[in-house]
C-alpha cells in the first residue's frame, strides 16, 4: 500500500553568471531536503526565459551580471503571469541596485556569504511570503536609501498611508522595522494567523506586492522616525 505523498518541495531557479556560485547554492539547497533546484541560468535574459518555462516558486538572481542585469531581470520576471517570488543575491549589505530591486518588487535579498543553514531558511521564508530576507539588514538598506531620497517621495507616501486605521498604521510601522509574523503577534497581542490576515489586508489596501514594499513605504512615510 503506497504511502501519502510527501510535502511539496520548493522549486528554485538560480541566476548568476558565476558557475561556482550556482554550484554552491545548488549543493546547499538540495541538501535541505525540501528544496529542488529546477534550473540555472548564467545571465538575466536566460533567467527570464527559464522562469517563464520552468515556473519556479522562487528565483535567486545575482544583481550584477553582464548583459541583462539582475534588476532588469527582476522586473521582467515579476511581470510574468503568476510570477515567482524573487530574491536578489549580493556581496554588499548596502547596494543601490539591491534597493532598486526591492522597490521593483523583489521579496528580499540574500548575501552570498550567508551561512549554509540560513540559506534554505531564507528560501523558505521568501517562498511562503512570511518574512523578508535578512530583516534587520533589509531595514537598514531601505532606511539608508529612503533617507537620501525622502523629500520627493514623502508627500506621496503620506497620502497613501493617510487612509489607514491606527491598527493598520501600527502593522505597517512594524513591517518597516523588519519584524517577523511571530514578532508582530507578540507586539500586537494576537495570533500569527491574525497577523497574516492583517498583513494580507494591508498589502491589498495599499496595492503592494509584498512585505518589503510595505517596509519601503513605511520608511518613505516617516513612520519609523521619532
Amino acid at each position: 500500500m503506497s504511502g501519502q505523498p510527501g510535502p511539496r518541495r520548493i522549486r528554485v531557479l538560480l541566476v548568476d553568471d558565476e558557475e561556482l556560485v550556482r554550484f554552491g547554492l545548488r549543493t546547499v539547497l538540495e541538501a535541505a531536503g525540501d528544496v529542488e533546484v529546477v534550473g540555472e541560468a548564467g545571465d538575466g535574459a536566460a533567467g527570464v526565459a527559464a522562469a517563464r518555462e520552468l515556473r519556479p516558486d522562487v528565483v535567486l538572481t545575482d544583481i550584477r551580471m553582464p548583459g541583462m542585469d539582475g534588476l532588469a531581470a527582476t522586473r521582467a520576471i515579476l511581470a510574468l503571469p503568476d510570477p515567482p517570488q524573487v530574491a536578489v543575491l549580493t556581496t554588499f549589505h548596502v547596494d543601490e541596485y539591491v534597493y532598486a530591486a526591492l522597490a521593483a518588487g523583489a521579496a528580499g535579498f540574500l548575501l552570498k556569504d550567508t551561512p549554509p543553514r540560513e540559506i534554505a531558511a531564507a528560501v523558505r521564508a521568501v517562498a511562503d511570503g512570511t518574512a523578508t530576507l535578512s530583516p534587520a539588514v533589509t531595514a537598514t538598506l531601505i532606511a539608508s536609501y529612503v533617507d537620501r531620497r525622502a523629500a520627493p517621495r514623502r508627500a506621496e507616501a503620506l497620502r497613501r498611508v493617510a487612509a489607514l486605521s491606527d491598527r493598520e498604521r501600527e502593522v505597517l510601522t512594524l513591517l518597516g522595522s523588519g519584524e517577523s509574523n511571530a514578532d508582530l503577534a507578540r507586539r500586537l497581542f494576537v495570533s500569527e494567523a491574525t497577523v497574516k490576515t492583517y498583513v494580507s489586508r494591508l498589502l491589498t489596501k495599499l496595492d503592494l506586492a509584498n512585505r518589503t514594499q510595505a517596509a519601503i513605504l513605511a520608511h518613505e512615510a516617516g513612520l519609523l522616525e521619532g
